[in-house]
Formats: structure tokens, C-alpha cells, sequence
């Protein structure tokens, strides 16, 4: 029922990155509605969206608490009270917060990220009130119960034997992380060590919903047919009388200096061979004063952003030695940004080939030329699927969400689509030679296991 991110900061479709981070909102523009914003007196963010153009409403509670706030021997903590909050208050009982949901004809469901946490209704707009209901009563009052507790750890210890433990690619995944990050909490799974989860308990539950479940750490953002002024009401009202805490203090976590590249090797029951390589690259800071993450963003659609582009049409389409590439920018988050290419070789081929084909583009694109026409046609492609992806009210709430939970306003996006436009050839050359020639990297090697 819940959504489990376990691809933690890895690889992701240019084109969809962009499209969820970057996309001005289908429903704004001259003549709509602007984005609300209050803040009660407990601390606790409104983010309001106005969108009538259908009777529906995402209703979403965004906690700015991932698994990159978690202490090491609790990995898995974040995502296991993810799981704890559908099972009941002091008077909903376990499940029922989805059923209320369902029973209205909406849909609930929720997320853990390496950076946040987040809880989600798609419903009728009449049944505003109840979703805010339900999702007040559930940051202040959740019961946890043993019987509920040792169910939801056994679900969330399967989820990672199928997603992880016996998953190649998800193996990988997490061993590059382990090996890229030393010190900071990226390298460790959205869905935890097994060993850690073998030795939860109920009282590190509680414990994090006591630290992190707080109304000065949390934004309630809602897209759709609702009025900024009906939804502070309810929300004084549910949330209003909610206590705000004093946050722990989050350390900077910084990652020391790197000494050289590493290297893993993963051997799994799998057929087929791949690789990853991953830069240490620059997150998202500052969205007026940057413009190094926008052209890391645009060199990736460059290189892998659609057939046509270079890295796929070398190595797929012509060379015909790869089965498949993708090439990914991850620079909006609360972590350290990362820059990402992933290939494996057609039957016959080697990764070798692959890694020596990858480089030679890189050089090339360097000394070479990004052609206005070229970019354009990057830069297109995202203008292309902002319609699409801010169409819904869900994907306008998940973007507003996403923008607070790492730190930026939620009309963050506007801003950056603009930097994105003003990005010129030079630049994307520039953090090519910058970020991705001559760097320590950090390589993950997929092969099939070796048979006794």
C-alpha cells in the first residue's frame, strides 16, 4: 500500500527528475491562483494550491525527517514508522485510516526518502476536512501496539529481501552508496540493515515519532479545489492545539576529503552485467545564485536526455554495445549532490568497452561543441512535460511538498525552470570538465555470481 524508496538518491530519468523538479505548474500563470502560505503558531507550514478546475484535492503532510536523520544500529526506523502511522490512534483503529479514505472513493498512501517523509489523500474535495482530520490525529496521538509493531517490522524485513537481498540491481544500488559516502548518512539504506531491523524496537519507534512527528517540523500542503481560508480553519482547528517541540540538533555531516577512487564489486544471481559510476557533484543551494546544478541537470539530458542523444545514440544505437545507458543529475536534496552513469553491455561486449566509449564522450563533448540547437532540444523536452506533470492536483502537492522538505520555497520550481533557460552551452562544457574529468569516483560492478 505504502511507497518504499528504496532507489535512495540513485539513478533516475533525466526527463522525470526534471519533470517533477523543475516544472512550472500546469495550473499556474497569469489570471490563476498563486500559492498560499501561513504558518500557525505551533510552527506547523500551509501550502496551499487552489485548482477548481475538478472536485478533487491532494491533501499531503510532508515531515522534514528521512533516513538521513537516522543514528547508526537504527537504520530502517524512518520507513518502519512510516508503516506505524496506518495503524491506529486512540480512536481510529489499526487500518482504518486507509478505509476512512477508501470508503469516500480517495486513495491514501505515503513515502520514505533519504530526506523526508510523507503521507498523502487524493479525494473529494468535500472530504477535505476529514483527511486533515485524520492526519492531525495521527501526528499527535499514534498508538503503537506490539501486535502491529512486530507485523509491520516482518513486512518491512520482507520488502528488503525482495527489493534488496534478492534483487541484483538493488544489491548494487546499495553497495555503491556504502562505498560512495563514508561519513555522511547517505550510505546507508532507505529501508535499513537487516541487522538493525532485527533489533528494532517499539520504544525507537516511538521515539521518532516523538523527535521528528511535530508540527514545526512538518508542512501541510494541499492542491485542488480548496480555499487558502477554509483550509487554515481546519487546520486550526485538528492542528492547531498540537504541541511544537524542540528539534534535535542536526550536525553538518560532511564528507572527507576524498583520497581516490573506489571501487566494488557485487556478485548476484543475475545474467547480466552492468556498472555505475558515480561523480561527487554540487547539490542545489542557493536557486538564484547557483547556475552549476542547472547545467549538470542539462548535461545529463544532453548525454542520455532522449534517443537522439549522444551517449545513447553512440553506444545503443550505433556501436550496438550497450543494452542500455542512463545518465542522471540527483542535486536536489538536504545531502550532498551526485551525478551518475549506468550501462550494461550487449552479449559479447564488456564493460570495459562501455567505461572507455563513456569517457571519450565525455572528452568529446568537452573539446568539442554543445550546439545551441542541441540544448534547445533538452531544454524543450522539459518544457515539453511540464504540462503533463503538473496536470494533477498530487503532482502539484508532491512538488511543493518536495521544494519545502529540502529547504526552498515551493514556488522554487518557476525559478528554476527560468535558470534552467538561461543555461548556455559553455556552462554545460564547463561542470563536464569541472565534475567529470580527472575526479576521484566511486564504481559499482554487477557480474553473476561464480557457481562452486
Amino acid at each position: 500500500m505504502k511507497i518504499d524508496v528504496l532507489r535512495h538518491f540513485f539513478v533516475i530519468n533525466i526527463v522525470i527528475s526534471l519533470l517533477f523538479a523543475v516544472g512550472v505548474e500546469a495550473a499556474t500563470g497569469p489570471g490563476k491562483p498563486p500559492i498560499f502560505r501561513h504558518t500557525l503558531a505551533n510552527g506547523l507550514e500551509i501550502i496551499v494550491k487552489p485548482d477548481h478546475r475538478s472536485p478533487v484535492a491532494a491533501v499531503m503532510v510532508w515531515y522534514r525527517a528521512g533516513s538521513i536523520d537516522e543514528v547508526n544500529g537504527r537504520t530502517g526506523i524512518a520507513h518502519l514508522l512510516e508503516h506505524m502511522m496506518f495503524q491506529g490512534t486512540e480512536t481510529v483503529a489499526p487500518g482504518d485510516h486507509a478505509r476512512k479514505i477508501s470508503a469516500t472513493g480517495g486513495r491514501s498512501n505515503a513515502f520514505t526518502s533519504t530526506d523526508y517523509t510523507g503521507y498523502l489523500q487524493e479525494l473529494h474535495s468535500s472530504e477535505l476536512e476529514l483527511a486533515m482530520q485524520l492526519e492531525a490525529d495521527r501526528m499527535q496521538n499514534l498508538l503503537l501496539r506490539d501486535k502491529e509493531f512486530n507485523n509491520e517490522l516482518r513486512v518491512v524485513m520482507e520488502e528488503r529481501r525482495q527489493r534488496v537481498d534478492d534483487n541484483p540491481r538493488g544489491l548494487l544500488m546499495e553497495q555503491l552508496a556504502a562505498a560512495m559516502y563514508v561519513a555522511h548518512p547517505y550510505r546507508t539504506p532507505i529501508v535499513g540493515w537487516m541487522n538493525d531491523l532485527e533489533h528494532l524496537t517499539i520504544e525507537d519507534a516511538a521515539d521518532w515519532h516523538r523527535r521528528w512527528y511535530v508540527p514545526n517540523n512538518a508542512a501541510l500542503v494541499i492542491a485542488g479545489d480548496a480555499e487558502p481560508e477554509n483550509v487554515v480553519l481546519l487546520a486550526e482547528k485538528y492542528f492547531g492545539n498540537i504541541e511544537s517541540k524542540l528539534l534535535p540538533q542536526r550536525k553538518p555531516q560532511e564528507e572527507p576529503a576524498r583520497l581516490g577512487s573506489r571501487r566494488v564489486t557485487v556478485q548476484a544471481n543475475t545474467t547480466l552485467q552492468s556498472q555505475i559510476i558515480a561523480y561527487s557533484a554540487p547539490k542545489l543551494s542557493n536557486v538564484e545564485m547557483d547556475w552549476e546544478p542547472y547545467a549538470l541537470y542539462l548535461l545529463a539530458g544532453v548525454l542520455d536526455g532522449h534517443s537522439a542523444a549522444r551517449l545513447h545514440k553512440r553506444l545503443v544505437s550505433e556501436e550496438k554495445i550497450a543494452h542500455s545507458v542512463s545518465v542522471s543529475y540527483d542535486g536536489l536534496r538536504r545531502g550532498p549532490g551526485a551525478f551518475y552513469v549506468s550501462f550494461s553491455p550487449v552479449e559479447g561486449r564488456t564493460l570495459m568497452e562501455l567505461e572507455a566509449g563513456w569517457n571519450d564522450e565525455i572528452i568529446k563533448l568537452i573539446n568539442g561543441e554543445v550546439s545551441e540547437a542541441e540544448l534547445n532540444r533538452v531544454k524543450a523536452q522539459v518544457i515539453a512535460g511540464q504540462v503533463f506533470s503538473g496536470d494533477s492536483v498530487l503532482g502539484q502537492a508532491s512538488r511543493m511538498g518536495r521544494m519545502w522538505a529540502i529547504g526552498f520555497a515551493p514556488d522554487a520550481p518557476d525559478a528554476i525552470n527560468e535558470k534552467l533557460r538561461a543555461v548556455t552551452p559553455l556552462q554545460v562544457q564547463e561542470v563536464a570538465r569541472k565534475y567529470l574529468v580527472g575526479k576521484h569516483t566511486t564504481t559499482a560492478i554487477l557480474e553473476p555470481k561464480i557457481s562452486n
